[in-house]
């Protein structure tokens, strides 16, 4: 199972997000707020695998990826987005994400880009 760290700037949407891995045998090991928090959390509980809103206030998740990337090129890093942001998530990918996650979530996608990841490789 994985260690995730969700980084979104909804309270019910980490909510919700922390219940569907939690049900799930996943072990959710931050949340936090914004892109800036995401940088420092994650070297301090080394995730296997981030789930990362694009859309935050002061840094988004596109410039906290590439952050997180430079300090760590091995980081897993799963971007979320509500629908109809197609260019911002291409954007992201083309940065180093290594999937993303439209929201409203459907459980059952979001758990298999996580299975996906989390296997060793």
């Amino acid at each position: 199972m994985a260690r995730v760290m969700i980084v979104e700037d909804a309270e019910f949407m980490r909510m919700i997000i922390r219940d569907i891995l939690l049900i799930h045998g996943h072990e959710v090991v931050a949340e936090v707020a914004d892109g800036e928090e995401a940088i420092q959390t994650y070297f301090e509980v080394k995730p296997d695998l981030v789930l990362m809103d694009i859309i935050m206030p002061d840094m988004d998740g596109k410039e906290a990826l590439k952050k997180i990337l430079a300090m760590d090129p091995e980081a897993k890093v799963v971007m979320c987005s509500s629908l109809g942001q197609q260019a911002v998530i291409t954007e992201s990918m083309k940065i180093g994400a290594m999937g993303f996650i439209v929201k409203p979530f459907e459980p059952d996608g979001m758990l298999d880009v996580i299975r996906k990841l989390a296997e060793p490789n």
